[in-house]
């Protein structure tokens, strides 16, 4: 084996983030991953917020890598018998349609386990398929919202925020892509079909689990304290030369109070009762921001990140998103990759987070639309060049 999930097919019927997200991570883990989408049309996320007219755009490119495309419409009753073809030599089929869509197509659940009776059938919905909001529907700023996350997130005084990480879509994904191995797995040893559901909502909320503790012990509602969430002084420091992202990332505990001040030749506060201990300090947060501030002003995050690392101090510069794509600790550990496409040209791309050793497995371009729709086909259902010149005459890929 050169993967992990080497052997593992997945027809993945997703669209736009949660999906996308999730079968992406088993991709780059050695699975086969079939993206089906509508001839002509295809995942929306391919025109949407585009550049290029001609040219897939990153929101795309950003979810998409490591699958063969499959052009197939559902509509017909070709398409379908199609899609049952194929689900009888998969091992997973995923899809994150609105509630009833895939049994409008007789392809639901119950249907598709006849087809084969060890398939392993994932469902990502906004509330799940069952509960007083199942009929609804839901992005990921409803699924922030309704999980805790917004109302947790901002200062004491405004309004809640919006979580700028993909929570509610790239969590679900990574939610159902633990569920559907495990389904997998227990597949596997008992020989018997497995449904996985995650919802938005859901996965927000286990997310959340750090502030909903305080509410746990409370009985009352987190309240906003931005960058002052545990109390006393900030997280964050401004940095040389003053601009929106030059702030640096602190945590000092312990010792390491004592620490800072001598690197910031303010070895007169060693030993000053006032700041003895982590609750004196946590009572006299603003007079510790001015202490800090007053320093960290003089020099640039990454002249503190260097400083302060040295000492074995956490602390993380706030690099804006270009500076994240241009990290040299990122481009060494593959996390951003330079992808040459014949259509798209050179780009960088965003490489997998998880690190198998026996992981053999490659970073590839995003399939074009249809790309593999003749190649899956004749490998997979062994049909010929005129059974597949036929379809596509009927448009049925």
């Amino acid at each position: 084996m050169t993967s992990p999930l080497e052997g593992v097919r997945i027809l993945d019927l997703t669209q736009v983030q949660a999906g996308p997200s999730c079968t992406q991570l088993l991709a780059w883990l050695g699975a086969d991953v079939i993206k089906i989408e509508e001839p002509g049309v295809g995942d929306r996320t391919r025109w949407e917020r585009a550049k290029d007219p001609d040219v897939d755009s990153f929101y795309f490119l950003v979810f998409n890598a490591n699958k063969r495309s499959l052009t197939l419409n559902l509509k017909t009753d070709e398409g379908r018998e199609i899609f049952s073809d194929l689900v009888k030599v998969s091992d997973i089929v995923v899809e994150n349609f609105g509630p009833g869509r895939m049994e409008s197509f007789g392809l639901g659940y119950d249907r598709l386990k006849e087809t084969n009776p060890k398939i392993v059938y994932a469902t990502i919905k906004g509330f799940g398929t069952y509960g007083p909001y199942s009929g609804f529907k839901s992005f990921e700023h409803i699924a922030q919202a309704m999980g805790g996350a917004m109302s947790a997130n901002g200062e004491r005084d405004g309004e809640p925020l919006f979580v700028a990480p993909g929570v509610g879509d790239s969590g679900t994904g990574l939610h159902c892509a633990i569920g559907m191995l495990a389904a997998l797995r227990q597949r596997d040893m008992t020989g018997e079909s497995q449904f996985v559901e995650v919802s938005m909502q859901d996965a927000v909320v286990n997310l959340m689990r750090i502030r909903t503790m305080d509410t746990l012990n409370s009985n009352e509602p987190v309240v906003r304290a931005g960058n002052r969430a545990w109390g006393g002084a900030s997280f964050i420091y401004p940095c040389r030369p003053g601009g929106p992202d030059d702030y640096v990332a602190l945590y000092f505990q312990g010792d390491a109070w004592e620490s800072m001040l001598a690197l910031m030749g303010r070895a007169d506060l060693i030993g000053d009762e006032r700041f003895a201990t982590d609750d004196l300090r946590k009572e006299r947060g603003p007079e510790i921001e001015k202490i800090i501030s007053s320093w960290t002003r003089t020099k640039t995050k990454f002249e503190i990140l260097k400083e302060v690392t040295d000492l074995g101090i956490p602390c993380g510069a706030v690099q804006d998103t270009l500076e994240v794509l241009h990290d040299p600790h990122l481009r060494a550990r593959e996390m951003v990759v330079s992808l040459d496409d014949p259509v798209r040209g050179e780009y960088l791309a965003l490489g997998c987070p998880i690190k198998i050793r026996s992981n053999k497995v490659e970073i590839e371009p995003p399939p074009l639309l249809g790309q593999h729709s003749k190649e899956v086909l004749a490998e997979l259902l062994d049909m010929r060049e005129n059974d597949l010149a036929e379809l596509e005459a009927k448009g049925v890929i």
